[in-house]
């Protein structure tokens, strides 16, 4: 007989009793399917050359194309329809933000256990490196990364994953140092189990809901700084551009009056960021007791 009420159970019940949840998830679940369908959503592939008209280069939203194509939201300077190119752009901006933070938190937790459990010169070491990282800004140390580094999409990732793994490993040594103290483990000790099934099998879940709520924060922060490299010119190449590249290529036509080659991508963004943020306060206040009505 399945247990009619578990901690998954309870979860996914307060997250669709939330208008705020289910207006979020609905559009974030929305902007994902986009991203990973987009060879089937997508009008056109804007960046294969034998759908590409240059004749229908910056048209505006709702103009019919040279060849009888309609473009909802424009073309840009080259006549790629911006509707494919931002759903493409899509696809590149969470898959880079997605990979970053999942292997942020791989490395986050690891050594968060590492420093919470070891103690002594190993905990000390690792949370000095972790202070020192966390007193710079974020895009700061992107971007003197990719300038050693170079660009590139694996490049990006890297980047950010240099840049989060540091939130996650505060994170997890705070909980953990909780948790370490607790019956559990003190009974695991006495039973002699190795030490790493008392990290991964006992300890690791009861820290994984504060990691939740960072994760969901950390990738709509690894947007944005994908996002803003993308825009100076150092994140992801031309041939794979993001949405941030995106704006970029139509930010030197704004003041000709051609906004929409920027605007949209820009709103894209927005949606995508507002979504995330929305999911991870809701997360949020799931989780945390303190913070339920």
């Amino acid at each position: 007989m399945l247990a009619t009420d578990t901690p998954f159970r309870r979860f996914v019940t307060d997250f669709l009793r939330s208008p705020g949840a289910l207006v979020g998830g609905i559009g974030l679940l929305t902007i994902a399917l986009l991203a990973i369908f987009a060879g089937l959503v997508a009008p056109q592939n804007p960046y294969d050359l034998a759908q590409i008209d240059v004749l229908d280069g910056s048209l505006e939203p709702g103009t019919e194309g040279y060849a009888g194509f309609k473009y909802w939201l424009g073309t840009d300077e080259q006549g790629r329809d911006m509707l494919s190119a931002m759903i493409y752009g899509l696809r590149v901006s969470l898959s880079v933000s997605f990979i970053a933070v999942s292997a942020a938190v791989a490395v986050g937790m690891v050594l968060g256990l590492l420093a919470a459990w070891r103690g002594g010169w190993v905990e000390t070491l690792i949370m000095r490196i972790v202070d020192i990282q966390l007193s710079f800004p974020a895009l700061l140390v992107a971007l003197l990364l990719l300038a050693a580094l170079g660009k590139g999409i694996d490049k990006v990732i890297i980047a950010l994953v240099l840049v989060q793994w540091a939130y996650f490993a505060r994170t997890v040594r705070a909980a953990a140092l909780v948790e370490i103290k607790k019956d559990y483990v003190m009974a695991a000790r006495s039973a002699a189990l190795p030490q790493s099934r008392i990290l991964f099998g006992h300890v690791l879940p009861n820290v994984m809901p504060p990691v939740m709520v960072i994760a969901t924060v950390q990738i709509a922060n690894a947007i944005a700084i994908e996002a803003s490299l993308s825009f100076l010119g150092v994140g992801v190449p031309i041939t794979q551009p993001s949405l941030g590249l995106l704006i970029a290529n139509g930010f030197d036509y704004l003041l000709s009056g051609r906004y929409w080659i920027s605007f949209y991508p820009g709103v894209a963004l927005l949606a995508t960021l507002v979504c995330i943020n929305i999911v991870g306060d809701q997360v949020r206040d799931i989780l945390n007791p303190r913070l339920q009505r």
